[in-house]
């Protein structure tokens, strides 16, 4: 951040106690300065905008009323959480935000104090609030504990879960509803309509804060008649609506709906509720992208937009869209608007993702027959199986790392019952700057043990094209894509459909001494770690080795013709896969191998039994051995059986 004038106060505070040391009316002036430098640091440096710039006063807000880090503030989707990070010590180090090595993605207890739970997905934020917040009542600690949840979070069943145990459970926390009506898309469902409700009902709104603000001067709402009294104010609210708050009935304290972006009053209300017995919800209204106004406009463009010029609000390409190969995801909404032209039967199903997995291509035209079910993962998969039971076909596209919470869902809801479906899981494998919590890298080896899955991965676009038309021909079971995400390899892509054999993979090149059987994109890498080895043999430490390359598709069911081949062909075998280690595709191999009873040395890459940091995606691929440079290193090693000496300087660092 640049230390000049347009940053007077924001470079004299590095922790909420610097905050804490202002007078109340410099705070806007604080929110000022901190919404440009998040603005000016990501025109540069690109992450999560608009979500960012519409909590700017609430964070402000938080850390002056509340005690940090004694206090607990819990984060509801990280991507809202830019600010916290700037006022909590990381102002110097935010321009690292997302790069290897630098400030991790999402707030985590391992980089600061500040930062009290993982929250890159949503909705955990009530339920992690609420494990503190009994901690504290136990261990006699008189913290305060507020759980931020927002930006879609509220559709979430987890939520739910956390509310209605809140409500049975003594504590003492403070939700805040950040309400900004928004996920990444707009928000859909109920609970969206019943929040909009509770926010233009101005008779009730205005009645009720005269009421509210009475009982607090007076003393009342902390008097041990308060239960009494809540409901007293809730029947007023019924008079006025007809509707019960669903808060307020299950006896949790409402305050709102107030303006989220008015700081002082924030502050003020804040204080007041803070030390309020019981728990409690304040409900605020804001909008994503605050005070930017192209992200103002269109905040789901502006969710995470790339660099872009500060001062204009233009976009910078990186690229020529004409002459690149496309993104993975728009493959398959073009493709998945195709098929359902043709097959009547094709819904479409997301959580939350319509423009991020490229079915708002698909519901553009479609509308009927796309489902946009809110953040709940499980309830998507859930609810496509109700639909493949009664004879539709959805096409359910969960990123992969999403996905991992609807595992009891893909279990007992669908491959129970073998219903005919596709799971599409976008995202998969290393996926770059958003970190370990993104990273699809254990959908392959968490959904192999499950019986009735067919389990694939396109390597390139026509390979997913081909896909998506063989899972929707008849009879086909529940059928799993994962795809990675970004742009692919091949930019003449639209091809013809054509089945695909279930469990049938393919050899892309022939070779006498070492096999090399990949599975999805990073096939592609093989394929360049083969031109390498070629390139080089004959040079220092690079003999030459004639390498075949067979491309799986299918990790359920294996290419058993293919494995035979290799058998009686190979005495070495390397697996290349974008998952982990323990359970793919290396796993299975070697399985197969040990029950065929054949003496072929199998060699697994993958990701080893760590979490894999963030940073892009080439450098992950480094970092984690699944360059086309390490897989070509270890083709070598392995059929000179040595250790290649020259190592990448990763490897050291």
């Amino acid at each position: 951040m640049e230390n000049s004038d347009e940053y007077k106060i924001l470079t004299k505070i590095d922790y909420p106690k610097d905050l804490r040391a202002l007078p109340v009316e410099k705070l806007p002036e604080v929110c000022d300065e901190l919404r440009r430098d998040i603005i000016k640091e990501l025109s540069v440096n690109p992450g999560h905008l608009a979500s960012s710039l519409g909590v700017v006063e609430l964070t402000v807000a938080l850390h002056y009323v509340f005690n940090t880090p004694y206090d607990r503030i819990v984060w509801d989707v990280g991507h809202q959480a830019y600010g916290h990070k700037i006022l909590t010590g990381r102002r110097e180090r935010f321009c690292t935000n997302r790069k290897l090595h630098g400030l991790k993605p999402f707030p985590h207890p391992d980089e600061s104090e500040y930062d009290t739970f993982c929250c890159g997905h949503a909705s955990n934020s009530i339920s992690a609030g609420l494990g503190m917040a009994v901690a504290a009542k136990l261990q006699g600690e008189k913290r305060k504990v507020v759980a931020v949840i927002g930006d879609g979070s509220m559709s979430g069943g987890l939520a739910f879960e956390g509310i209605n145990n809140t409500a049975s459970t003594p504590n003492d926390m403070l939700i805040v509803l950040n309400d900004n009506h928004m996920s990444i898309d707009n928000s859909v469902g109920g609970m969206r309509k019943y929040l909009l409700q509770l926010t233009t009902n101005s008779t009730y709104n205005t009645l009720r804060y005269k009421i509210s603000s009475k009982l607090m001067a007076w003393g009342l709402l902390n008097d041990k008649r308060r239960k009494g009294l809540i409901r007293f104010n809730n029947s007023i609210k019924s008079v006025l609506t007809r509707q019960q708050n669903i808060f307020e009935g299950m006896d949790i304290r409402y305050f709102g709906p107030m303006d989220g972006h008015d700081v002082v009053e924030l502050v003020r209300v804040l204080g007041i509720i803070k030390n309020m017995k019981g728990p409690k919800i304040l409900h605020i209204i804001t909008k994503k992208g605050k005070g930017y106004a192209p992200a103002e406009k269109n905040a789901t463009i502006w969710h995470a937009p790339g660099k872009f010029n500060f001062e204009s609000g233009e976009r910078i390409c990186v690229c020529d869209e004409k002459t690149q190969p496309p993104r993975f995801q728009d493959v398959f909404g073009i493709t998945l608007l195709e098929l359902a032209k043709k097959n009547p039967k094709i819904v479409g199903v997301t959580p939350a993702m319509p423009t991020g997995c490229s079915m708002n291509i698909m519901m553009k035209e479609m509308r009927g027959r796309v489902f946009d079910v809110g953040i709940a993962e499980g309830h998507a998969v859930t609810f496509s199986g109700g639909m493949a039971k009664d004879g539709l076909l959805p096409f359910c596209n969960i990123y992969s790392s999403f996905m991992q919470r609807a595992y009891d869902n893909i279990i007992h809801d669908v491959a129970l019952m073998r219903l005919n479906m596709v799971l599409c899981l976008d995202r998969a494998g290393l996926v770059g700057e958003d970190g370990p919590t993104h990273h699809g890298v254990f959908d392959l080896a968490f959904l192999r043990p499950i019986p009735n899955l067919t389990i694939s991965s396109p390597m390139n676009e026509p390979e997913l094209r081909n896909l998506m038309y063989t899972a929707q021909l008849p009879n086909k079971g529940t059928f799993v894509i994962r795809y990675p995400r970004g742009r692919g390899s091949v930019t003449d892509w639209k091809c013809e459909f054509e089945e695909i054999p279930v469990g049938k993979g393919r050899k892309l090149r022939d070779g006498s001494d070492v096999a090399v059987l990949s599975l999805g994109p990073i096939g592609v890498e093989v394929s360049k770690a083969i031109e390498l080895v070629e390139s080089r043999a004959g040079q220092p430490e690079w003999p030459h080795v004639s390498v075949a390359h067979y491309d799986m598709r299918f990790l359920k069911p294996l290419d058993e013709d293919i494995l035979l081949e290799v058998c009686a062909k190979f005495k070495h075998v390397i697996t290349v896969e974008d998952g982990v280690k323990k359970g793919g595709l290396g796993s299975a191999v070697a399985e197969f191998m040990t029950e065929a009873a054949n003496p072929v040395d199998v060699h697994c890459i993958g990701i080893e039994d760590n979490f894999i940091e963030h940073g892009s995606v080439s450098e992950l691929y480094a970092l984690t051995g699944l360059s086309a440079e390490d897989i070509a290193q270890t083709i070598v090693s392995v059929m000179d059986n040595r250790t290649i000496s020259v190592v990448p300087a990763h490897k050291n660092a």
